[in-house]
């Protein structure tokens, strides 16, 4: 798995794919949601460094669990803690969490895997109480 510099763009990004593949497919409803609420712009990414480390993040999760990659709840727990470690600072845990929880709801389904990104997100990063505080469709691009 490759490594990138705490609360990097890149380090952020891989949360949101992270949470983009987690059921195993990538929906246009989630893709529409990362153009809806300017995800790039609010990482610091291209569009296109975006779409390369998608590919590379699935590339990692192929190479190393080729078996379980497509279901993350089945992935080692190691995984979600190495991908959600990289981010510490909490403002920009709650950036990224806010907007996994949109592009995760796009396409009106939370799938088990989802959820266990979600969860293990919001328990690594002690943000249980944000889920009540801020309403996801508040959300709105900075």
């Amino acid at each position: 798995m490759r490594h990138y510099p705490a609360n990097s763009p890149q380090a952020a990004a891989r949360v949101i794919a992270l949470a983009l593949v987690a059921d195993g497919h990538v929906s246009r409803a989630e893709l529409q949601a990362l153009e809806r609420l300017d995800v790039y712009r609010q990482l610091g990414i291209s569009p296109a460094d975006m779409q390369a480390l998608l590919q590379q993040f699935c590339e990692d999760l192929m190479q190393a669990w080729p078996q379980q990659w497509g279901d993350v709840s089945q992935l080692a727990p190691t995984v979600l803690d190495q991908v959600l470690a990289d981010i510490d600072d909490p403002v920009l845990r709650r950036r990224v969490l806010q907007l996994c929880v949109a592009v995760v709801e796009a396409d009106g389904h939370v799938a088990d895997g989802e959820a266990v990104v979600l969860g293990e997100a919001l328990h690594q990063w002690g943000l249980q109480r944000m889920m009540f505080d801020t309403p996801v469709r508040a959300l709105s691009p900075n």
